[in-house]
């Protein structure tokens, strides 16, 4: 689950995804030692919790109102928050972690491995080495089966406060690929090859969509999206079995793939060349990354496809298919023609599969103007931390 490289410990985001599909099925929340002790202490613990979450290369704003310790407090006990805000964005073995939060060994390993079962903590159980998950995308997704009313709007509040400020810095969390057929087969960039990264896995399952499911208890969805539609895949052991709910059939996750290319989602992944192993299926009014760009007016909140869109005046019909297919806002009619604005466009290509008149195409960017992803997370997490000045 880890790779080793000289002088430093890293944890491969597969094996995030793969701790992350568990964690829904594990409610179980670990013993806690409970005794009497001082809210300015255990105030302290969050604070440090907090801080120690904006550390990590994909950050944890923090506000003025300090909204961020009312959401840490709602998904962290007391003493969880003291642990994990001794752990780093490194991978280290429990002796290490034990002396540094002044506890025993076996405690701390118990208590990591519990939180580790409800994503708040990545890393392998086995060999005793832990590090601290990132609140996006890491804790924040690990939430899903216990997302209710007020974790719902404490999520929204922050966000609101200054938290969707973690979408700013670059490279990008996510990244768009293009609709799979929306793009010339000799065009198509290695690493945007979504379908035949899922025929190269053995292992499927389909979640929920978090942030649709918060929008909900929030009661501000503006959309009809389905949400059953976010996929993770990866390789695992092999087995002549059927899966087993929640896992699905490869064939059931192409179904579920096409199907939310036809209705109209844009899909996301973690914003690699290698070790992509979930794609999110995304509209512009719940996605917290794509609302950075609708909402939030952070204009790279996701990193857009090395294409764009061009629609032909001679074939357009008007029939606004288009637009109301773009989630960007970026197509607008003009004189009963759409046209794009490539400013706005991410190469999505849902204009593309969704026009009739064969009007719309994807174009390649010039060579200048395309951005490769990082080689993998490790390449990810060290640009970004070059980038906002902790590195």
């Amino acid at each position: 689950m880890l790779i080793n490289n000289p002088g430093k410990i890293t944890v491969e985001r597969r094996d995030f995804l793969k701790a992350t599909a568990l964690a829904g099925l594990t409610v179980a929340i670990p013993a806690v030692r409970l005794y009497s002790q001082d809210p300015e202490v255990i105030n302290l613990w969050y604070e440090d919790l907090a801080n120690s979450l904006n550390k990590l290369p994909n950050s944890f704003p923090r506000t003025k109102s300090n909204i961020e310790i009312t959401l840490l407090k709602k998904i962290f006990l007391p003493e969880e928050a003291r642990l994990a805000g001794k752990l780093c964005g490194t991978a280290e073995p429990v002796s290490v972690i034990a002396q540094r939060a002044e506890l025993g060994e076996e405690e701390t390993a118990n208590r990591l491995k519990g939180m580790m079962q409800r994503g708040l903590v990545w890393g392998n159980a086995d060999a005793g080495l832990f590090r601290l998950a990132p609140f996006v995308v890491g804790i924040y997704e690990s939430q899903l089966e216990r997302m209710d009313h007020e974790l719902a709007h404490l999520v929204e509040e922050y966000f609101e406060q200054g938290g969707a400020e973690l979408m700013r810095p670059q490279p990008a969390i996510h990244r768009v690929i293009p609709a799979q057929g929306a793009t010339k087969t000799e065009w198509i960039l290695p690493y945007d090859k979504l379908k035949e990264l899922l025929m190269s896995c053995n292992t499927f399952r389909v979640n929920d969509c978090i942030c649709r499911k918060q929008q909900d208890l929030v009661g501000t969805r503006k959309c009809g999206f389905p949400l059953h539609v976010e996929l993770i895949f990866y390789t695992g052991e092999e087995s002549a079995d059927p899966p087993v709910p929640p896992f699905v059939t490869r064939e059931e996750a192409l179904a579920v793939l096409d199907r939310t290319e036809e209705i109209g989602l844009v899909h996301t992944v973690s914003n690699v060349a290698e070790g992509v192993h979930y794609v999110c299926n995304c509209c512009g009014c719940c996605c917290g990354i794509l609302r950075g760009i609708t909402e939030f007016g952070i204009e790279k909140s996701v990193a857009a496809a090395n294409y764009y869109s061009v629609i032909d005046p001679e074939l357009c019909k008007g029939c606004g298919t288009c637009i109301k297919r773009c989630h960007m806002h970026a197509i607008s009619s003009l004189d009963e023609i759409s046209e794009v604005n490539r400013v706005k466009c991410i190469g999505c290509g849902l204009c593309i599969t969704g026009c009739t008149h064969n009007a719309a195409r994807l174009v390649k960017k010039a060579e200048q103007e395309i951005i490769h992803p990082p080689q993998n997370f490790a390449a990810w997490e060290h640009d970004r931390l070059v980038n906002r000045g902790l590195a």
